[in-house]
């Protein structure tokens, strides 16, 4: 095994999820987990992935220069490509392994990561599905949300539509002022339970299915909310024919190369967990 980076921590340990969390996960389609990481972990990690997005951020508007979308944070993507140290963080087999574990599944892709801070009066982000986003003919997509520092619900911690994942595809539908309208009233009229992370310690991680609907409120703070996502898909899973503008973008730029009806493992996509290996 290469030596950490950084003399990082490697983050290869398991994760032991405790009794009837994959049900769980696969019922109401995600889950929040404590203490993924430890304190020391992210003490460790937490000024690397900062550095990294001060000098990768391409956003210097101020927030009433964006639209809904750009108000509701700061989005900077494939920071693994980029910094070495970043790079560790997002590969972590132990991240990984949970993400195969609810999802049941013995192998797992990276589809990319994002590192998403909303800042101190940043808006709320609107009700949406990201496997809208992917060309990816599979259900067996997740992604982590991670917070680099304590976080609250007035921070814009996650809130879910538990169940809303067994609707599939629900429609062409970026994040905009129209999908939170849109999405709003579908839940409401569904009647599917709302459930938020709310406060999360930094280390704690929120896991979700692309399907599943889901929001943040604005950020009604002075701090920055600094959180890591990373997402992840079954090994195995075949490029869907793109069928929005977005889809065609994420062909291009997530999996460089590679056309519909190919198996999704391209350069970008490394396999970071085989249930059938130990590192």
């Amino acid at each position: 095994m290469n030596a950490p980076a950084h003399g990082l921590p490697d983050l290869a340990t398991p994760y032991h999820l405790p009794a009837g969390a994959a049900a769980q996960y696969q019922r109401d389609g995600h889950i929040l987990l404590r203490a993924v990481c430890t304190p020391q972990e992210i003490a460790a990690y937490r000024p690397m992935i900062v550095d990294a997005v001060g000098r990768y951020n391409t956003e210097v508007r101020p927030l009433h220069q964006r639209d809904t979308y750009g108000k509701a944070f700061l989005q900077i993507m494939n920071l693994w490509e980029h910094d070495a140290a970043v790079r560790q963080f997002v590969l972590a087999r132990r991240f990984a392994q949970i993400a195969a574990d609810l999802m049941g599944v013995d192998r797992v892709r990276l589809y990319h990561d994002q590192a998403l801070f909303k800042e101190p009066g940043g808006g709320p982000t609107p009700w949406h599905q990201d496997q809208y986003y992917w060309p990816l003919d599979t259900d067996h997509t997740i992604t982590m949300w991670m917070p680099l520092v304590e976080v609250s619900e007035q921070m814009g911690t996650m809130t879910f539509a538990s169940g809303s994942h067994r609707e599939g595809y629900l429609g062409p539908l970026e994040i905009s002022d129209a999908s939170d309208q849109y999405f709003r009233d579908f839940v409401h009229a569904r009647g599917y339970p709302l459930v938020s992370c709310g406060r999360m310690a930094p280390g704690d991680a929120s896991f979700h299915s692309g399907w599943t609907l889901h929001c943040a409120p604005g950020n009604r703070t002075d701090q920055m909310r600094q959180a890591m996502t990373i997402i992840y898909f079954a090994d195995g899973a075949r490029i869907l024919e793109p069928d929005n503008k977005n889809r065609v973008m994420d062909l291009q730029r997530w999996l460089p190369g590679q056309h519909p009806g190919e198996l999704a493992a391209s350069p970008l996509n490394p396999l970071v967990y085989d249930r059938g290996t130990s590192g």
